[in-house]
Formats: structure tokens, C-alpha cells, sequence
């Protein structure tokens, strides 16, 4: 926090509507679509041992968002890795430019 910015941790119930929400926007796609899921933390200050960690909450947000895409449209692709890992930046732009030349 500082004078300008509040953090909050979202609650289990927040991203569980969240989750809905990213879902009911993806299931629209009309184009070869895919979501990473980054299961060892969503933002910087989500890793372990960070002041937001919190396994369960990110947990509630990957199973409502395996529960609710539509596997026709969106291809889920998990990685154990935190979002700001490199090998984790890395698979998703090889996978962004195999979407990309697959459209062309």
C-alpha cells in the first residue's frame, strides 16, 4: 500500500466469480483461442511466500475456469510456474505465435 494505491487479496469467492466472468468472455472467442494458468501464483506478490499467496483462492479460480470453458473453443494449457517466470513467458508467446501463423 501506499498513499495512492490499496492491494487487496481477492477472496475464493471473488475469483470464483472472476473466473465465471473470464470464462463467459472466452467461450465467445470465434477464433483458435487459448488460457495459460499459472498454478504457483497469479501476480508478483501471489508467489509463495509473498504477502497475497494464497493456493486456495488461486485454486478456486483454475477449477471454476476448468469447469466453465468450453474445451471446443479454448484450449487450457496449465503450467506449474508462477506467471513471471521466464519459461512460463516463454510458452505463452510460442504459443501466441502459433495461433497467429495457424491464422494467416
Amino acid at each position: 500500500h501506499n498513499p495512492t494505491v490499496t492491494l487487496m487479496r481477492t477472496t475464493a469467492a471473488e475469483n470464483k466469480k472472476l473466473a465465471e466472468i473470464i470464462a463467459e468472455k472466452l467461450n465467445k472467442a470465434e477464433s483458435k483461442t487459448a488460457l495459460f494458468l499459472p498454478l504457483k501464483g497469479v501476480s508478483m506478490i501471489d508467489a509463495e511466500g509473498q504477502p497475497f499467496y494464497g493456493p486456495d483462492e488461486d485454486k478456486m479460480l483454475f477449477e471454476t475456469l476448468r469447469k466453465n470453458i468450453d474445451l471446443e473453443k479454448v484450449e487450457i494449457i496449465e503450467k506449474d510456474l508462477h506467471i513471471n517466470d521466464e519459461e512460463y513467458a516463454l510458452a505463452l508467446a510460442k504459443k501466441m505465435i502459433e495461433l497467429i501463423e495457424e491464422d494467416n
